[in-house]
């Protein structure tokens, strides 16, 4: 089974980047981590700090991937193009945040892909990516 993780701008800053917030915890050590928790499963990861390589991706993984996890970071907000392209490929998509979008700013309320995904978790942390994980799973 093949599991796609996106990950969107700023996110390769994980664990440097403001830790209150996200945690200091870098994304490459998490992933470590997640690979060791379900080895049956081939979790390929990408990140970009361009909306257009995050979209490329997506078309690419869309239709061979069981399942794809995104975190398109601060292009959730703004990206009608992601939603867009989510809604056109045929893996089931869920969507991760790991602060609580909803208790941060006013403009962070707003996603243009949780409508296109099979689910959303925010707030967990890194954790939210291994529930997505199992959700994709089961």
């Amino acid at each position: 089974m093949e599991i796609a993780i996106i990950n969107g701008p700023n996110l390769n800053l994980l664990g440097k980047r403001e830790p209150g917030v996200y945690g200091s915890e870098s994304f490459e050590s998490y992933l470590e981590q997640l690979r060791a928790m379900f080895p049956q499963v081939d979790i390929q990861y990408f990140q970009s700090n361009v909306e257009g390589e995050l979209i490329n991706y997506l078309h690419t993984v869309g239709f061979t991937a069981h399942g794809i996890i995104i975190n398109p970071g601060g292009y959730t907000h703004t990206s009608v193009a992601l939603g867009d392209a989510i809604a056109a490929i045929k893996a089931p998509v869920v969507e991760v945040h790991i602060s609580n979008t909803a208790a941060r700013e006013a403009f962070r309320h707003i996603s243009h892909v949780s409508a296109k995904c099979k689910g959303t978790i925010i707030g967990l942390g890194l954790k939210g990516y291994e529930l997505a994980l199992r959700s994709l799973l089961d």
